[in-house]
């Protein structure tokens, strides 16, 4: 039996942090965990630049796991759950939308206090 992945990615200041989980009786398990740190440009972006490059890099560090499959992207970032339902102006992130058309997922929105994995990964 198949079960659906979840992934739930946050930037810091410094990093990005990302966490694949996978639900087994009802309780959701960590699969594997990623970080990175920023580049010193990277530093530079928006809070929505940054969460957004941790959603792509973390979906890019997993795409064996999640390319061909459905999966659900968890982020306490609320405004990425618009992303693909509003026209970017922001070139970089336009790039970033484009980087996900082949993968099938959705996002959900979740506290802060759910993500200390991937937030606590962003800040090693």
């Amino acid at each position: 039996m198949n079960k659906t992945f979840v992934l739930r990615t946050d930037a810091s200041d410094t990093g990005l942090g990302a966490v694949l989980l996978q639900e087994q009786e009802g309780v959701k398990l960590p699969i594997a965990y990623a970080s990175r740190k920023l580049l010193p440009r990277e530093q530079n972006y928006s809070v929505i630049e940054k969460e957004c490059q941790a959603l792509v890099w973390g979906i890019g560090k997993f795409h064996t796991y999640l390319f061909g499959r459905e999966f659900t992207l968890q982020t306490d970032h609320q405004p990425l759950l618009y992303l693909n339902k509003v026209k970017v102006a922001n070139a970089r992130l336009m790039r970033w939308e484009l980087s996900l058309q082949p993968y099938s997922f959705r996002i959900e929105a979740i506290r802060g206090s759910e993500n200390v994995g991937a937030d606590f990964l962003s800040r090693v």
